[in-house]
C-alpha cells in the first residue's frame, strides 16, 4: 500500500503545481490586460486543460483517504461488520467505474491523437490532457480494489500526512 500511497501523493503534488501554474498565469494575464492592455492569448484554454488534468490527478489521494461523500443515512444504525461489507462493495464499484473511465479515456485520447485535435486558439494538442488523466484513473481504481480486498487501514482514513 505504501507504493500506492506515494503515487497518490505524487499525483496530488503534480495537481497542485498545475493549479498554482494556472493561478499565476491567470494573474499575469489579468494584470497585463488591466495595465498594458495585453493579456495571455488562450489563457482560458490552458486553464481548462490544466484544471481537467488536476481534477483527475487529485482522485487517487481522495480515494486513499476515503474523501468521497458517503451517505450513511440508512446504514448508520447497522453493525460495523455490515457497514464494512457495504463500504467494500462501494469501493469495488468505484474500482470498476475507474477502470471503465481509464479505458474510455484511453480510447478518447487515441481518437483525438489520430484526428490531430487541438484547442482553437493556441493549437494545444488535446491528447495530452487525456494522457494525463489515464494514470490517475488507473491508480484510483487500484487503490479502490486494494481497499475492497484488504479493507481500510488507518492510512486510508485520513490520518496520513502529505
Amino acid at each position: 500500500m505504501k507504493i500506492l500511497e506515494n503515487l497518490a501523493k505524487l499525483c496530488a503534488i503534480i495537481a497542485g503545481v498545475l493549479l498554482t501554474g494556472i493561478t499565476l498565469m491567470t494573474c499575469a494575464s489579468l494584470i497585463g490586460r488591466n495595465t498594458t492592455g495585453d493579456s495571455i492569448v488562450g489563457a482560458f484554454e490552458l486553464t481548462g486543460v490544466a484544471a481537467g488534468a488536476a481534477i483527475a490527478l487529485f482522485m487517487p489521494l481522495c480515494q486513499l483517504r476515503r474523501g468521497n461523500i458517503i451517505v450513511d443515512f440508512f446504514t448508520s444504525k447497522m453493525s460495523d461488520a455490515v457497514n464494512d461489507k457495504l463500504d467494500r462493495f462501494g469501493t469495488l464499484l468505484l474500482a470498476l467505474i475507474f477502470s471503465l473511465l481509464a479505458w474510455r479515456t484511453t480510447l478518447g485520447g487515441l481518437n483525438v491523437y489520430s484526428a490531430h485535435s487541438e484547442t482553437q486558439i493556441m493549437g494545444f494538442p488535446e491528447w495530452i490532457v487525456y494522457a494525463m488523466m489515464v494514470p490517475p484513473f488507473i491508480l484510483t481504481g487500484l487503490i479502490a480494489l486494494r481497499q475492497t480486498l484488504f479493507g481500510f487501514g488507518s492510512e486510508e482514513a485520513g490520518e496520513t500526512t502529505i
